[in-house]
Formats: structure tokens, sequence, C-alpha cells
């Protein structure tokens, strides 16, 4: 693929893919509980309050009672009652890396995201692998170290959540999305929790240039080990749409395969976005929609299907019904960043990938490699 110059339809879909994610997150938050909110569950909460199918955020529940069993934030984050987007770490992680590439440009080092996570991010806004690394930092432990030492999980999806800047900055350079990602990633992951951080930011600066979803996702999967669960996984998904098996077919197949994985595990979530992506097939609604009611880290998922489908389609294609309600406005614990707009979040990534273009333009990064299959 080559690269996408800047020009109004970059700008458009830059801010397509700001929009796609904090939307998508948004939709997924407030059943954001892959143990309790099952796939099932999900759409049996959409049938009782006649939102099948789903073409809009979250209903409210029927009743407070109902209510209970959502996340807390699901008053900030129903149809009717969103006034610009709730916090949340899948979305402070973008504006983090954003700042991190406006602050140490595109060489910088692992190092350097530790830094800027104890500068600029409140330690109880983490989570999981992030939390442990954070926790190694602060005691004074360096990389990648700070992914290994009494950290369980390596592999879960907070690397994934992280790569949207570096597909968003490296549009139609899927390789050199990844490479970046990769750099963040060993902050706080190994194996296939960096491997979902590569696949990740490969898969939106390819969707800046692929003819199809298909082809951004074949594309993706060429900066990963062929050999990985994450792989093979994904293109278990790929080969069961091929056949067109049913999407609820399709999801209950992987979660056979996948099952003892855990809800917050690369491998499976993996496996419901892919399916969302590829069954939503590039509309915008039905992917972050899929996405969302297949389950598992349902705020996270949204998120990237909504980044991936927002750069795809640009921002002026995404449906009022997803943009308005976000009033050009993000909550954010990144200290700094609280309350600016995402017009102007997609402004500066614009500048960015401007720079890295001009810089990169007559020296292609090479292809990253992951350093072993599991």
């Amino acid at each position: 693929m080559t690269p996408v110059g800047t020009e109004p339809e970059l700008d458009d879909r830059i801010l397509g893919g700001w929009l796609g994610r904090i939307a998508g997150n948004m939709l997924g938050k407030p059943v954001e509980q892959g143990d309790l909110w099952t796939r099932d569950r999900i759409d049996r909460y959409l049938r009782r309050a006649e939102a099948l199918p789903l073409t809009d955020y979250l209903p409210e529940p029927p009743s407070e009672h109902d209510g209970l069993e959502l996340r807390p934030e699901w008053r900030s984050c129903v149809r009717g009652r969103i006034h610009g987007s709730c916090r949340d770490d899948d979305v402070d992680y973008a504006i983090l890396g954003l700042d991190l590439l406006e602050t140490h440009g595109f060489d910088f080092s692992t190092e350097q995201v530790g830094d800027l996570w104890l500068l600029r991010l409140p330690y109880l806004q983490t989570f999981t692998a992030e939390r442990a690394a954070y926790r190694n930092l602060a005691n004074g432990i360096k990389p990648p170290l700070t992914a290994t030492y009494d950290n369980p999980y390596q592999e879960w999806i907070g690397a994934l959540i992280r790569a949207d800047i570096y597909g968003w900055t490296c549009p139609g350079v899927p390789h050199r999305a990844a490479a970046l990602a990769r750099r963040d990633a060993v902050l706080s992951h190994t194996g296939n929790g960096v491997y979902g951080a590569m696949w990740a930011a490969a898969l939106i600066a390819a969707a800046f240039t692929a003819p199809t979803v298909r082809h951004a996702v074949d594309t993706a999967l060429t900066v990963i080990p062929a050999s990985s669960r994450l792989a093979r996984t994904v293109r278990r998904v790929a080969s069961l749409h091929e056949t067109r098996l049913s999407w609820e077919d399709t999801l209950t197949t992987l979660a056979e395969e996948t099952a003892g994985l855990g809800w917050i595990h690369t491998v499976p979530n993996a496996a419901v976005l892919t399916a969302g992506l590829l069954y939503g097939d590039g509309d915008f609604t039905r992917t972050i929609t899929l996405t969302v009611r297949g389950g598992l880290d349902t705020d996270s998922n949204g998120a990237t299907a909504g980044s991936v489908a927002g750069v795809l389609t640009g921002a002026n294609a995404i449906p009022a019904q997803w943009k308005d309600p976000l009033e050009d406005t993000v909550r954010s614990a990144v200290f700094g960043f609280d309350g600016v707009r995402i017009s102007e979040l997609a402004e500066r990534t614009v500048r960015l990938a401007g720079t890295e273009a001009a810089t990169h333009a007559a020296t292609p990064a090479a292809q990253p490699t992951g350093t072993g299959a599991s």
C-alpha cells in the first residue's frame, strides 16, 4: 500500500477514526463485563427494550432495578442522556499516544512511554497489565521487565486499545504502524498481547487504502507471526465468514475454540472484533452494533471497530445519531486534556500524519517481526 497524502479526504478519515472510536466505546460501556453481559444476555436486554435491530446507543433500562446490573456510568452512556463522551481508558490511551508523538516524535522509546504514563495518567485509571506495568515503573523497574514482573495480564487486551494513534498517523503504511505499536506495547505486554497491538495498528492503517474490510483484515495479518494464536483465530473467523455461516454461529464456534482464555484476553476479543468488521461489511452502524452485541470486552471492541469503520467511511458518512450526542467533547483522565474537542484531537493527528509521511517517504520502515509465536 502507498501512503495517503494530507488532503481533505485524509482529514475526514482521521476525524472518522476518532469519532468512531469514541462512539463505539460509548455504545459498549454500559455492558462492559463479559462474564455477566454475555452475547445472549445483551440481546435479551435489547429485545425487552424493543431495540433490535440496534441502530443507536443502548436504550435506558426499563426500570432502575434493571439498571443496577449495568455499569454505574450507564446514566451518561445511553441514548437520550449523552452529552459529550464519558471518561474511559479506551479513549485516554489514544489521547496519551497523541501526546507521546507530539512530545517525543516517532522515534520515541518504550521508556518514554512509561515516563509519560507516570506524568500524565492517574494510577487508579489504569487496569490489569497497565496497572502492573505502572506499579513496576514507580518501583524503578525498567522495560521490558515492566511487562513480565508480577504481571499475570500480559496477553490481555490493554496494548491493543492503545494502538489506534499509530494507525491514524501511518495511513496506508501498516507495517510502520505495527512497528510503532510494538514499541509501546512491550512496556506492559508479551506474546499475543503485543501481537494484538501490532495487528490493530496495522488494521487501522490499512483501512485508509484498503478497497474492502477483508483486504484490511488480510493486510493486518501480515505484521504478526502466522503461527501465533491471534493470527490463527483471525483467519478462522475469516474462513467461517467465507462459508456464509451466520454471525451468531461464527461467534458460537469461536467461543468454543477460545474457551478458558477469559473475557479480557486478546484472542477471543479479536475474534469478536473480526466478526463485527467482516459481517458489518463497511457499514458503520452495523459494524459497531454487531461488535458490541458480540459481548466480552464490549467497550474496547466497540471502540476499535468504530475506529476502523470510521476510517473506512470518513466522519461525514457516520450517521448523526452516533456523532451528535458526543457534542465534539471528550472527558479524559489524561492530565491537561479533559474537555478537549474531538475535532482538535483529529486536527493534531492529521499534522502528525503529515510529519510522519514526509519523514519516511524515502525510507519505508522494515517489516516488524515477532520474537516468537504463542
